[in-house]
């Protein structure tokens, strides 16, 4: 044996000696704030736990007989690049769809975009699910005291338990430092561990072979032929090595099989060829470097790594003593049955942060997809694929990001923001023989920007804009101005060149608007009664292209650049429509006030004025705001309201910033008991979207996380806004670590829903007006300094 698996073996054993962690006792019962606990094993994929390294995921199901980890990579995508997806009859038809909308030829027009607009791609692909890593063990005894536990503050995912005879621990996590992920499994009585290990369900085409005496490999190809031709897809490759202490290993057919063994640990690397990476090197490269560790150093390893950004925020919103020590998926259904649980909710905040690093990390290849980087197989399965939607999905998938303290989750997003820039000329260009780079609707690794392939969603244009907002909030938070010289503003900037070559004056209002485009993925009725979607200058095109003008009219001034390019951006935004009231005292969706198809419709894309954008506020837009709540109200009573994980998301952030911390409340109870799973991971529900049934989507954890941090905190206009929703509910609390635009991290405490003390840092140094109700204070930090506050800081208005 050599010296490096001598020392991995015993790192192993010494730790399967240490008793349970301090966060979970199974003698006292106690629970730690940041865990979720189960008193049974999962039988279902959304019961099971998730770990990830921004890369591997994986869906651990604690059985006591049988465990399964559903293994995924983020990478995993059947399909490929193309770049003949564009349609070749859409720029000769162009000007012809556009003369029928503004005719209200909505029917012919409706025809013309179908016919000639919309794109059939053959290869679009989508991430798949790989398969389940299976141990079987071969005890027959019942377990007592067992406990399935998800350690947020270690990114652990463990199982403990008893039998009448022994005792078994288990732990698998799967780490960014060392590419792997890993299960560690011991029993309490040396000797005891009798398993064996394979794969199942492999939802690829591969097959799984054994390359050593402690190692499987299973080989395959991403191929698939519902969103690509069956004939193309990453090459993929898994490998697992098994490390044991005590016992004897055995290979019969594509199992490994151990018999008396003290500890096992697996060690799980996954790669695949996109990249142009070689994925059997890069699974033996990982594992040959893993291995040289003890179990102790891998582990101690990844808990520093997670901390380093778990720990960032901290929060506590209170708790409910009635359901102290309930396990969490009762605890779930009781929120359900209208109990109440600060303590869940600061929970729910700080999983959707885990889930962030669990799953986009500064090194992923790509960002969080509809799923995160875990993948059931069902959204996949269906015609939305398993992908990155640009009309709000990956959006809500990041607004966490900043405000949460994790801003190095961004950086895959950045990336692929650059391959949209890139693919998105040849698009601009050929579709619409303009300058500059446009997207639409949906993407994928490969920079997809040509127009979806339905219509209600296939042509909304502005997507590129929307989702590029998030390397401006990302300046906005940093202050990195070589981040917004080098990266940000090269894209702001064609995005306008190709939207000033876009746009067309409107014939009656004289305003210059985008289309034909959708407010996706919503529908009016003409004036003959006609179902339509597509128009000319639907609401969230004005805002977003207003958003896109103002932000490179500052970019310049901040960056001294351009000088002669504003003007004619500044003449063009005054051009632009002005949002407008409906007949109902609703924010209008489109530039005429039409009646609406679906008046229930889950999709409210022009209330993106109001958050993330702000161009709709209580104190400079009052009429507005009135108007957006009509809106929401509009929606939600509605007794077929289509209400979903991210639409339910939506709403906390809506009444955060119209300040009803009470109705965000309440839709943030809703959110967790009515779209969350026991595992707390949140769904899209069935009979929506053409859903049989619910369908885990990652956007309602990381937008809703996103919504209590508004509640508790708004950055503005040059100012910092301290609890500006807070609810009823949570009368007491306290939290550290959240950030807010200008370089500020802050701290806050409250008692009987008043702000006892506020501490504000500045890394960078900086002035703001900081406003706590109706009063603010002006404050001025130095580099690295911090200023405490309280309720007598600030003056009445």
């Amino acid at each position: 044996m050599s010296p490096t698996r001598r020392e991995f073996l015993r790192g192993s054993l010494a730790l399967a000696a240490l008793p349970s962690k301090a966060n979970f006792s199974l003698a006292e019962g106690t629970v730690s704030s940041n865990v979720l606990w189960y008193g049974g094993e999962a039988k279902r994929w959304l019961e099971a736990l998730p770990i990830g390294n921004g890369r591997i995921g994986g869906m651990v199901f604690g059985g006591v007989h049988k465990e399964r980890i559903a293994l995924t990579e983020s990478t995993v995508w059947s399909g490929a690049p193309s770049t003949s997806d564009v349609n070749s009859e859409g720029l000769k038809h162009l000007d012809q769809i556009r003369q029928l909308l503004f005719q209200e030829d909505y029917v012919q027009a409706r025809k013309l975009c179908e016919d000639d607009l919309l794109s059939h791609p053959t290869s679009f692909g989508t991430n798949l699910p790989l398969l389940d890593l299976v141990v079987e063990f071969d005890h027959s005894e019942e377990a007592i005291e067992y406990r399935r536990i998800l350690d947020l503050d270690e990114g652990i995912a463990q199982v403990n338990y008893r039998t009448r005879s022994n005792s078994f621990t288990r732990e698998v996590f799967s780490s960014n430092p060392d590419n792997v992920l890993v299960a560690h499994l011991a029993s309490g009585n040396r000797g005891q561990l009798n398993l064996k290990i394979h794969f199942e369900g492999a939802i690829i085409p591969g097959r799984t072979i054994h390359s050593s005496n402690d190692t499987l490999v299973f080989r395959g190809q991403a191929f698939e032929t519902l969103h690509s031709n069956g004939k193309q897809g990453v090459d993929v490759e898994c490998h697992v090595r098994l490390v044991h202490q005590g016992g004897s290993v055995s290979v019969i057919e594509d199992q490994l099989q151990v018999h008396g063994a003290d500890s096992i640990t697996l060690l799980v690397a996954i790669a695949t060829s996109y990249g142009n990476r070689v994925p059997e090197k890069y699974c033996e490269n990982a594992l040959q470097s893993a291995s040289t560790k003890s179990y102790a150093d891998l582990r101690k390893a990844h808990v520093a790594d997670h901390q380093a950004l778990f720990h960032r925020v901290q929060i506590n919103l209170g708790s409910n003593p009635r359901v102290t020590g309930i396990p969490t998926d009762q605890r779930r259904r009781l929120l359900e049955s209208g109990g109440a649980d600060p303590e869940l909710c600061a929970l729910f905040f700080q999983y959707g942060r885990y889930l962030t690093i669990a799953g986009s990390r500064a090194n992923s290849p790509l960002p969080l997809a509809l799923q995160g980087i875990w993948n059931d197989g069902l959204a996949s399965s269906m015609g939305w694929t398993d992908d990155f939607h640009l009309d709000i999905n990956t959006e809500q998938n990041y607004w966490l990001a900043e405000v949460g303290n994790l801003t190095e989750s961004q950086t895959p997003l950045f990336t692929l923001i650059d391959q949209l820039r890139e693919s998105g000329r040849h698009t601009a260009r050929n579709l619409y023989g303009a300058p500059g780079w446009v997207s639409h609707v949906v993407t994928n690794p490969w920079g997809y920007t040509a127009p979806g392939w339905g219509l209600g969603w296939g042509l909304f244009v502005t997507s590129g804009i929307w989702i590029a907002l998030q390397m401006w909030e990302h300046f906005r938070f940093s202050g990195d101005k070589k981040f917004l010289r080098e990266r940000a503003y090269p894209v702001f900037k064609e995005a306008a060149e190709f939207f000033l070559a876009y746009m067309v004056e409107h014939p009656k209002h004289k305003w210059l608007v985008t289309g034909p485009s959708d407010s996706p993925e919503n529908a009016f009725l003409s004036s003959s009664g006609a179902y339509c979607n597509e128009s000319m200058g639907p609401t969230c095109d004005r805002v977003l292209v207003y958003a896109l003008f103002t932000i490179c009219l500052d970019a310049q001034a901040l960056l001294s650049i351009d000088s002669d390019f504003g003007p004619k951006l500044e003449q063009v935004r005054q051009k632009l429509p002005p949002l407008q009231i409906g007949r109902f005292g609703q924010l209008q969706e489109w530039l005429e006030d039409f009646e609406e198809a679906e008046p229930n419709h889950r999709h409210t894309s022009h209330l993106i004025s109001l958050y993330p954008e702000h161009q709709i506020s209580l104190d400079k837009t009052p009429e507005l705001a009135k108007a957006a709540r009509v809106t929401l109200e509009r929606r939600i009573h509605h007794p077929k309201w289509e209400d979903t994980e991210w639409s339910r998301a939506n709403l906390v952030n809506y009444y955060a910033r119209l300040r009803d911390g009470d109705s965000a409340h309440q839709h943030l109870v809703g959110l967790i008991s009515k779209a969350t799973e026991d595992n707390l991971l949140t769904y899209s529900r069935g009979g929506v979207a053409g859903a049989s049934q619910n369908i885990f989507a990652i956007d309602g954890n990381t937008a809703g996380a996103a919504g209590v941090a508004e509640m508790l905190l708004q950055s503005q206009d040059g100012s910092v806004h301290l609890l500006p929703a807070l609810p009823a509910a949570w009368p007491d609390g306290h939290v550290t670590g959240l950030c807010a635009r200008g370089e500020f991290q802050v701290a806050m405490h409250w008692n009987s829903n008043q702000l006892v003390s506020a501490s504000i840092y500045s890394r960078q140094g900086g002035s703001c007006t900081v406003r706590y109700r109706e009063g603010s204070a002006t404050i001025r930090l130095e580099p690295g300094r911090t200023m405490r506050l309280t309720e007598k800081s600030f003056v009445s208005n």
